[in-house]
């Protein structure tokens, strides 16, 4: 690369190469720019005496957590905690907020003409074919027309007119044209190792669902759940998108020393900061539906699992490059690749970390626009709960995503350079064409009668 002209000059082995012929030292060497080279059997073993009971003691986790059927629990009617049904809207109308049956005690001081009274066909369950009538008051925003589709809350236990309400908008085939139109550009541009990109991003949403989220639910650590499960998704997804082999494996190594770290911040931080994890509604509801659960421990769990994404692109990235300039300069030692490798990790860093941060201050912007307006010091409300929890996890995070990067650096630097490493640069040399070698020569040769003339004539003037 043009920016390290200075490491390529200093490498060890090119002191002793002669561009002449291969020194005694040397051997053929041939290099293309394809999938990585397969390591050597010594550094097959070390990794494997890494990896292997990594990945034993996931799939032992993963058995002996296994949460099989969650316990049934009694309905409560709130929120998510509630039957639904389909629905679609026949007509729509204005009409004074104490129209219809379900106008709420806060739409009877509004103006005479400020609701809608919408008309309901219910298109499921076992009222499917009747037709509700629901007034929409001003406080309400969403805004429906003739022939949308919508989803119906259901509340067995109220009076009859008040059974239905609507609680949302269905959105099924907008939702599922966005992630066709995803997909499908996912493979266009990624071709095979998109598709694999689409099989591994399937396979994290099944553990997830089908283990980490029962398993919690269930009663099982959180924290221990969260390691578990994060560590089968990096395996999986890893190995499946980028290939068995060695510059993987340094960067699934790198992601899980970086995974331990956040961790172990987390739980410290959490415990000094004195956050409980119950600072929403939908936090509440699930505790009081399961007592069982760990709040603070649900709440490191999502840190874990909130890092893991944004660790395998840092990881997998560091991994390749050092590779890559391997591939470009075969006789770049541990240390050149090394300080090569960081310059490109700084400027990740310092991208990544603010894209974190403005993922996060993008979630909670209604939240941050409340505390805008609220007659509070700036720093009493960062140091809030709610906000709190935010900051911690974005800095726990951001301070695994800084580690990972010298880490898997220096793993892959170290393992690059001795991944088939050539002898000499004469080695190396060996296999470019003699016609590029003779003009090679020749250049250098001019060079150096140049040069030599300029010093003969400055000896000249003095």
């Amino acid at each position: 690369m043009a920016d390290h002209p200075h490491e390529h000059e200093h490498s060890p082995s090119v002191k002793g190469s002669s561009v002449n012929g291969p020194s005694s030292q040397g051997h053929g060497h041939s290099h293309d720019h394809g999938p990585a080279t397969p390591a050597s059997r010594r550094l097959r073993a070390v990794i494997a005496a890494v990896l292997i009971p990594f990945a034993v003691a996931v799939v032992a986790g993963m058995v002996l957590m296994w949460p099989g059927r969650l316990p049934a629990h009694a309905s409560t009617g709130l929120g998510f905690d509630q039957p639904t049904v389909s629905g679609r809207v026949t007509a729509t109308k204005a009409a004074p907020c104490d129209a219809g049956a379900a106008s709420t005690a806060s739409a009877t001081s509004a103006t005479a003409d400020a609701c809608s009274l919408v008309s309901v066909a219910i298109t499921s369950g076992k009222d499917s074919g009747r037709t509700v009538q629901l007034t929409l008051t001003p406080d309400q925003t969403a805004v429906y027309s003739a022939g949308e589709k919508v989803v119906l809350d259901y509340s067995p236990t109220a009076p009859a007119a008040l059974q239905y309400t609507i609680g949302d908008a269905d959105r099924s085939m907008p939702m599922a044209i966005l992630a066709g139109i995803f997909a499908l550009a996912v493979v266009l541009v990624g071709r095979l190792r998109g598709l694999a990109a689409l099989v591994a991003l399937g396979i994290s949403f099944a553990v997830l669902s089908q283990f980490v989220l029962p398993a919690i639910l269930k009663g099982e650590d959180p924290l221990r759940v969260a390691v578990v499960g994060g560590g089968a998704i990096m395996l999986m997804a890893l190995y499946l998108c980028h290939g068995l082999s060695a510059r993987t494996s340094v960067a699934v190594i790198g992601t899980m020393v970086s995974l331990a770290l956040i961790g172990v911040l987390g739980e410290v931080f959490i415990g000094l900061t004195h956050l409980t994890g119950n600072t929403s509604d939908e936090t509440a509801l699930v505790h009081s539906l399961f007592t069982g659960i760990k709040l603070p421990g649900l709440l490191l769990a999502g840190v874990i699992i909130g890092s893991l994404g944004v660790l395998n692109d840092v990881t997998v990235t560091q991994a390749s490059s050092v590779w890559e300039l391997r591939a470009a300069d075969p006789t770049m030692g541990a240390r050149a690749l090394y300080r090569s490798g960081i310059r490109i990790g700084r400027d990740h860093i310092a991208s990544t970390v603010n894209t974190l941060v403005m993922a996060y201050a993008g979630a909670a912007l209604p939240l941050m626009l409340l505390f805008t307006i609220a007659n509070r010091g700036v720093w009493t409300v960062a140091t809030s709960e709610i906000v709190a929890e935010e900051v911690v996890r974005t800095l726990v995070g951001s301070i695994g995503l800084i580690a990972s990067v010298p880490l898997t650096t220096f793993l892959a630097a170290l393992v690059a350079s001795h991944n088939g490493r050539p002898a000499t640069a004469a080695a190396a040399m060996a296999s470019i064409p003699a016609q590029a070698r003779t003009t090679a020569a020749a250049m250098a040769t001019t060079a150096i009668a140049t040069e030599a003339g300029t010093a003969g004539r400055h000896r000249h003037r003095r």
